[in-house]
């Protein structure tokens, strides 16, 4: 054994590579002058910044998910059953669904997809206020969609067309409309206090509507409150009461929201 350590101590050295030996001849150095009057740059010390937020935070409010123009979608289905239609004296009319929302996209403003911004602030209020999600039963319609849910000519110049309308209701206050009514005012006296268009809501009383509750309306809005057995459509089976909003001013533009329906036929198709 000491024969051995002794052999590996004496002769392994010398088993080291020629070109391994060689390496510091070749092996050159060229020194660094400086001038008198140079010197090293001082680093700086880092500051502290705020980290910015990534794409997935900032979506919850009460703990709820935020509610942004992709809630919006068309719910058309091609799995829907055919309706058939027959006009008085007249043949029958079919009437197919779109492929839906992940076919095609939202109406179309500048080239950009949107939804009156107005519908999304009163939505995510009502949540922020009640801390209950927001169920939206139906948000833009593309127009196949919108006649095969209701071919009646009252439905023709919907604006869920055009991203201005949008139904929903509360869960666990679905029996509570006029609650979440008299938030959605509530959240225009907070926003415009000094702006009577906005704060002072009207009630329609004109009659010729689907709804046998008035509805309310102020510069921008346009509310609509059906009852359990009102409003009925492929999008709002259920059986709750439910609100209807329409958008009667641009905000931003300052002009009347009208229906158009060049402007319903621009819509992203996929």
């Amino acid at each position: 054994m000491h024969y051995l350590l002794l052999f590996l101590v004496l002769f392994l050295p010398s088993c080291t590579p020629k070109h391994q030996k060689n390496q510091k001849k070749h092996i050159s150095c060229e020194y660094i002058f400086r001038q008198s009057h140079e010197f090293f740059f001082k680093t700086p010390l880092p500051l502290h910044q705020i980290r910015s937020a990534y794409p997935w935070e900032g979506k919850y409010i009460a703990g709820l998910p935020r509610i942004t123009k992709e809630f919006f979608r068309c719910k058309g289905n091609p799995l829907n059953p055919v309706v058939i239609h027959t006009p008085e004296g007249k043949e029958p009319i079919k009437y197919f669904d779109c492929p839906g929302g992940k076919k095609h996209g939202l109406p179309l403003r500048e080239g950009q997809e949107f939804v009156y911004p107005c519908l999304l602030e009163i939505l995510n209020y009502l949540q922020e206020k009640t801390g209950k999600r927001v169920v939206i039963t139906c948000g833009h319609r593309c127009p196949k969609h919108n006649t095969y849910a209701d071919h009646t000519p009252a439905n023709w110049n919907s604006k869920h067309m055009i991203g201005a309308e949008v139904d929903f209701y509360i869960e666990s206050m679905e029996n509570q409309p006029h609650t979440l009514i008299s938030l959605i005012q509530q959240y225009y006296v907070e926003h415009f206090p000094e702006d009577k268009d906005y704060t002072s809501f009207q009630r329609y009383d004109k009659g010729n509507l689907n709804v046998s509750t008035p509805p309310w309306f102020n510069k921008e809005i346009f509310i609509k409150l059906y009852l359990s057995h009102e409003g009925r459509d492929c999008d709002n089976q259920h059986p709750y009461p439910y609100l209807g909003i329409q958008v009667r001013t641009d905000r931003a533009l300052n002009t009347k929201v009208t229906f158009d329906p060049a402007q319903a036929q621009k819509y992203l198709r996929h």
